[in-house]
């Protein structure tokens, strides 16, 4: 399913920052309990050393770990009877060169698309960019070092951080090194390495533009960029992002750019991010996020002063979800978080991305002020209600009966009463909200919006977002039906939408 059931906001926290906070400067993973064995550089790179004149060393040691990935996708399509088939004149020439269902029939058409990919355990685990494989029925890998072929197994994706996870069977690869992404600072120098445009691995330069970039429309939910001008263009997705010493900083990922090419705004997902994603796909095909259960917002000027804090930083708490960790340590509305378990928390942002790469469980010792005092509340988290990633492909496809990927492309969130309110939902409306549609989905191209209230699927009811992920997973046929409520300025509008449903079909 790519239909992914997420909480709104209470907190859906993203994740980001180390996975863990490296103590030594170089070890090695070796594979246990299902992980993939790789190797983590943290030493920060010496920024006091004296420029050479050539990056082809970096080049030599890296380029054979950065792989060519080819994706591939079949699309059942109907073509429709040509009017002249019914022209009486027409068929006494030509009706024993007609096709016996009068010319209406079904072909398979396939769709090809080329990305890049970098191996990170010698093992065989890839990691790649999620829009890459997506939508993918096959998936190739290609490694120019050894020209050699390989159809990858797609462990698992998450369309959240934009990170995917492939497994193909092969021993002593040429795994890059990874590095500590926490490390970087703004003017490091760095390289992006993949396939542009399908033209052939590609190797370009520039520095570290920008950290911690975030709240980019368009792009994926979660968002903690290193910004580049390395020369990023189609082609480039999932490639790598590497230091002056040739360990994996992040996985290149988006650009900013009107025309479609390179204007020097080029976005990766840091490693650190990457691998907590690695690290869960691997061992569980899941990744589980952290969950406070708040309504966290920034603060600013007024704020600060209102609160009497020292300064803006930290996130204050709107509300305070009944039932929920936040709830049953006592936190409150109107508290301002400053630091979780020795992290500072400088905005709703950073608190959402920290709480995310926490695993669900866990205690968490959590500074707050309250009324000008500071407190510390022990809170143990619980796992983001509803929150889904999509697994591998073939053998888990085959297990559940065959079918097609409903409504593909979109996040869904159960309808928490703050969202009802903001919406202006009425009391007898029950349904899940539409958190996100891609683009270039079929859902889109039906008319399905964000914030949209999806009430019925199939002539189904839906209370919430399992409901949706269930019925979406139980739906058949060709198209799929899908009633919605939807705000339109002071009125509401109630409609149905017909959604292809033969996107991924075979």
């Amino acid at each position: 399913m790519k239909l992914i059931s997420k909480t709104w906001f209470g907190l859906f926290a993203g994740f980001t920052g180390a996975v863990i906070v490296l103590t030594i400067s170089h070890f090695s993973s070796w594979g246990k309990d299902g992980q993939p064995a790789f190797t983590v550089s943290a030493t920060p790179i010496n920024r006091d050393a004296r420029l050479g004149t050539s990056f082809a060393p970096i080049v030599k040691k890296v380029a054979p770990s950065v792989v060519n990935i080819y994706s591939t996708r079949f699309v059942k399509e109907r073509l429709l009877r040509n009017p002249m088939f019914n022209d009486p004149f027409f068929r006494q020439f030509f009706s024993d060169q007609l096709p016996p269902d009068g010319g209406d029939h079904e072909r398979t058409r396939k769709e090809q698309s080329l990305g890049s990919g970098v191996i990170v355990s010698v093992d065989g685990y890839i990691l790649t960019a999620n829009h890459v494989v997506a939508d993918a029925d096959e998936v190739k890998v290609f490694i120019a070092d050894n020209k050699k072929e390989y159809t990858a197994k797609v462990i698992g994706k998450d369309s959240a951080t934009d990170i995917a996870v492939l497994k193909i069977q092969a021993a002593n690869l040429p795994a890059v090194t990874l590095a500590d992404s926490d490390q970087l600072e703004v003017g490091d120098l760095v390289l992006a390495l993949g396939n542009p445009f399908g033209v052939g691995q590609t190797v370009t330069s520039g520095i570290v533009s920008a950290l911690g970039r975030n709240g980019l429309r368009g792009f994926n939910q979660y968002q903690n960029f290193i910004q580049t001008d390395a020369a990023i263009n189609p082609g480039n997705s999932g490639g790598a992002l590497v230091d002056v010493e040739g360990r994996l900083v992040g996985i290149n990922t988006a650009i900013v750019s009107p025309s479609g090419g390179n204007n020097g705004i080029g976005f990766a997902v840091p490693i650190n991010m990457a691998r907590h994603v690695l690290e869960r796909l691997a061992s569980g095909g899941k990744v589980t996020r952290g969950y406070l259960g708040i309504m966290p917002q920034d603060i600013d000027a007024d704020l600060a002063r209102e609160f009497n804090l020292p300064d803006q930083n930290g996130a204050l708490v709107s509300d305070v979800m009944p039932e929920t960790p936040a709830a049953k340590a006592g936190l409150k509305s109107g508290d301002v978080i400053t630091s979780i378990d020795g992290q500072p928390i400088t905005d709703a942002h950073s608190l959402q991305l920290i709480v995310s790469q926490i695993s669900p469980g866990t205690t968490v010792k959590v500074k707050v002020i309250r009324d000008g005092m500071g407190r510390t509340l022990n809170i143990t988290l619980a796992e983001l209600p509803g929150a889904e990633s999509t697994g591998g492909n073939s053998d888990n496809a085959a297990a559940a009966g065959g079918g097609v990927d409903a409504l593909d492309g979109v996040t869904v969130a159960d309808l928490e009463p703050q969202v009802r309110e903001q919406l202006n939902v009425p009391a007898g409306v029950t349904g899940t909200l539409v958190t996100d549609v891609s683009a270039d989905s079929n859902s889109a191209d039906a008319g399905l919006q964000a914030n949209d209230l999806i009430i019925e699927i199939n002539h189904q009811p839906v209370a919430s977002a399992d409901d949706a992920v269930r019925l979406c997973k139980a739906a058949r046929g060709e198209h799929i039906l899908v009633k919605i409520w939807r705000r339109n300025g002071d009125t509401a509008l109630v409609r149905f939408l017909s959604v292809d449903n033969t996107k991924r079909a075979k």
